[in-house]
């Protein structure tokens, strides 16, 4: 007999995805939808990122998922201030009817992605339904935890894929024949379009496909690790039983993957070095950044290889010491986990070379950009760590064996651009 409620997760189920009212900026109201997008609040460099996209619009997305305020309280308070302001203006308004939300993206160089949006049901990790690869900071849960519960509100859609080719994908690709709700052209080159989908049948279609697949999280462990803390925190049924999600059929859309580097706040490259004599091979580049990334891709194909960065050259690290790798590394791990360049960085390196504390915002920065990681180690005197990406199929099978790669290992892209469409809770 099934209980109701959270404990009703002995039952097989897959992924379940529930129209919503999506929020939408009226283009009347704003300079342009592209001036009130912005990447996910990750990817945001801040606070250069912050004021640049601040300065694009006053009713930009930032202003949301990233306010700035003296207290963590008083952000998102003021966050929540914002977001009923907009409402009241109708700077953002809701559509009149519940749907899912066809999304794509393309850029010049034959990139294109398609998903849909929707509010999916937030599953149990004993369902399997969606995978974490990565482990979280339970300090950024609880960050992005205290802003939802402030707007209630989900203000950007987290990144999922799972492998269909069915019904799923017939519904996307007939719908993108027809004309868009918005279309626009980002800074970044990328022409981002949406559509709704209300039709019943189209519906039905959609959801029936995605019941027989799980889902791996591609970007937005925290932020899904953040709707896992708000539906345990609600009675159930409630609004906080979905979060919203963009789900990409991979078998017909490949996502690209690439590294998250670290920038070390206060080491300098000459001491980061120096700890290394006798563990690693060290060998200087002087090369620009495009070659010195090419060297790295060459080193990883044998072994564990990173790239120091931050005092006008780079420095390529390989051929770690096999003992220094068997006395740091954790033993009862797949073989797989143990030799990805994550592990050895933040088991051997972080923890036990160069002791940096991986979850403390004054030591260490997980930027996306490469170039912009390089130019904040250079301005700042500290040391950038640059990485080579994981193989996607690496991912998904240690996922799929319950293994969670090291905080911020891969960056899953192109990533939804936030601002598109947002869920409200109450609407």
């Amino acid at each position: 007999m099934k209980t109701a409620g959270h404990s009703e997760a002995t039952a097989r189920r897959g992924l379940e995805l529930t129209p919503f009212r999506g929020l939408r900026y009226d283009p009347d109201r704003v300079g342009s939808l592209a001036s009130v997008t912005s990447p996910p609040y990750d990817v945001v460099v801040r606070p250069d990122g912050v004021h640049h996209l601040q300065s694009a619009d006053p009713h930009n997305i930032v202003r949301l998922i990233l306010p700035q305020n003296g207290t963590p309280s008083a952000r998102n308070e003021q966050a929540a201030d914002t977001l009923r302001r907009w409402l009241a203006e109708g700077i953002l308004t809701a559509d009149p009817d519940p749907a899912l939300y066809v999304y794509e993206q393309r850029d010049g160089n034959g990139m294109l992605q398609r998903g849909v949006i929707g509010a999916l049901r937030v599953s149990e990790p004993s369902e399997g339904v969606v995978l974490p690869h990565e482990d979280v900071m339970p300090p950024v849960v609880a960050d992005r935890a205290a802003l939802m519960r402030a707007t209630r509100a989900n203000l950007e859609p987290l990144l999922l894929t799972y492998h269909g080719n069915g019904t799923a994908a017939e519904v996307v690709e007939r719908t993108v024949e027809q004309p868009p709700l918005l279309a626009t052209t980002t800074e970044d080159g990328f022409h981002h379009s949406l559509w709704s989908v209300t039709d019943p049948a189209d519906v039905t279609l959609i959801q029936s496909d995605l019941a027989n697949h799980q889902a791996l999280i591609a970007d937005g462990h925290h932020r899904w690790a953040t709707y896992r803390r708000l539906r345990a925190e609600h009675p159930s049924p409630s609004a906080w039983d979905h979060g919203l999600v963009l789900l990409v059929d991979t078998a017909r859309y490949p996502l690209r993957v690439r590294a998250i580097h670290r920038l070390l706040h206060g080491l300098p490259v000459a001491d980061a070095l120096a700890a290394l004599d006798g563990l690693f091979r060290v060998r200087r580049l002087d090369a620009p950044l495009p070659e010195a990334l090419e060297v790295l891709a060459d080193a990883a194909c044998s072994g564990n290889a990173f790239l120091l960065a931050g005092d006008g050259a780079f420095h390529l690290i390989d051929r770690p010491d096999p003992d220094l790798l068997a006395r740091t590394i954790p033993a009862d791990r797949p073989a797989a986990w143990r030799s990805l360049d994550a592990t050895v960085l933040h088991a051997t390196l972080l923890d036990h070379v160069w002791h940096i504390p991986e979850d403390s915002p004054a030591h260490i920065a997980y930027i996306h950009d490469t170039a912009a990681t390089v130019a904040k180690a250079e301005r700042d005197g500290g040391t950038a760590v640059l990485l080579h990406p994981v193989r996607e199929e690496v991912v998904r099978d240690l996922a799929r064996q319950g293994v969670t790669m090291p905080r911020k290992s891969t960056s899953f892209g192109p990533k939804p651009a936030s601002g598109l469409v947002l869920r409200a809770l109450e609407i």
